[in-house]
């Protein structure tokens, strides 16, 4: 793998922010990071690409652990082939990184799903697969969205045990409904197995969601959707979210599943390292022509998400990160803290150790995108995945 050396552009490295600097990339990770001056003097090898990026941003490439699909392919297929080029298109949107999102299914049709995406890890030719994300199967009925009643289940620990092994151990975070019964035993064992738990899909009282932090459930799914709502008698899901600060959240910034003016309030009352950015993007995002399906029913696409057809109740989004990104500053967030809520912080809240910044020694997951939000070039672990430079 040759070097490759990104120059003249304006580095923000997860925690700075560099104007005329360049980042230098060695044997898929970041070797060096220094000012336009010290790379006018700097002796490459003579192999080295020098890619001048014309003063556009050189960020920490964008990681999503909340999207089903992309481009017509996704986990609906329970395809590995169909995760792989999942994988290969999403890095068109900046995205270096994700975990492919499965809803609950049928017990024997969920195991098959899980094994089949697993079996996709490692294969990738665009973006890493970084484990699974189980959205259920165990939820309230009362907060369904568009998941299908027939397919939540009680706490199974048996069950998750069968998840896990058709996973290979692949499994990286869940969303749960703290207030179901048995759920401390499964957050035990998901603690033991590493998962990272977050509270969604869930009508918890604030006791619930108080007990659910006491056995590390710590992280939540697209807040404020499919959640019992803020109330002064009871601050719910969403009170307790936005009270503790240990809390970290999911946010989907297309406009349409929260009020922009919301991301105000949020920006206040949650520090910028609990906001994980998210597109909960469905498998027709990014396809031109329908008709379109996601888990199992057919969607519409109208007011900026998909809708399913039967009863027009929100199915999920079209975002991408980068327009999450552009979104997120058209809210009101700095540009270096909506690159942080796309790349440190899931880093961080997922621990993946060596992704979200760019610093000697972590992984060359790299975007470049100029100040119209156009994505020029992206890297993965130090190869060039795509470029309009």
């Amino acid at each position: 793998m040759k070097p490759i050396c990104l120059y003249n552009g304006t580095v923000m490295t997860g925690f700075a922010v560099m104007e005329h600097c360049a980042v230098l990339m060695e044997d898929g990770m970041v070797a060096d990071v220094f000012s336009g001056k010290r790379f006018e003097k700097k002796q490459f090898a003579p192999n080295t690409e020098l890619i001048d990026v014309h003063e556009a941003y050189i960020a920490p490439g964008f990681i999503d652990t909340h999207i089903h699909g992309f481009g017509g392919y996704g986990t609906d297929d329970a395809s590995t082939e169909s995760v792989l080029e999942m994988s290969r298109r999403l890095t068109q949107c900046g995205v270096t990184a994700f975990n492919p999102t499965l809803y609950p299914s049928e017990s024997g049709e969920m195991l098959r799903a899980v094994k089949n995406v697993a079996a996709a890890i490692g294969r990738e030719s665009g973006a890493r697969i970084m484990g699974l994300h189980l959205e259920g199967p165990f939820l309230s009925p009362e907060r369904l969205g568009v998941q299908r009643p027939e397919t939540v289940k009680p706490v199974d620990i048996p069950y998750m045990e069968q998840l896990w092994e058709a996973a290979g151990g692949h499994i990286v975070n869940m969303t749960v409904a703290p207030e179901i019964k048995g759920m401390r035993e499964l957050a035990l064992f998901c603690i033991k197995k590493g998962i990272v738990l977050q509270a969604g899909h869930t009508d918890a009282k604030y006791e619930n969601m108080v007990e659910g932090m006491q056995v590390g459930i710590l992280h939540s799914t697209h807040l404020f959707n499919a959640m019992s709502k803020l109330d002064h008698r009871n601050p719910n899901a969403v009170g307790a979210i936005l009270i503790h600060p240990e809390m970290s959240c999911e946010i989907i910034a297309d406009g349409c599943h929260v009020h922009p003016d919301l991301f105000k309030l949020l920006r206040r009352d949650k520090s910028c390292d609990k906001i994980l950015l998210v597109t909960d993007g469905l498998k027709p995002t990014g396809q031109a022509e329908g008709p379109f399906f996601a888990n199992g029913e057919e969607v519409v696409f109208h007011d900026g998400v998909f809708h399913r057809k039967a009863d027009e109740v929100i199915a999920g989004s079209g975002l991408t990160m980068i327009r999450g990104v552009r979104n997120l500053v058209d809210f009101g967030f700095s540009l270096e803290d909506a690159v942080r809520a796309a790349s440190s912080n899931p880093a961080q809240i997922m621990r993946y150790q060596r992704k979200g910044t760019l610093i000697p020694g972590a992984d060359a997951d790299i975007v470049v995108f100029n100040k119209d939000f156009t994505i020029m070039a992206v890297t993965v672990g130090g190869e060039l995945k795509y470029t309009a430079l």
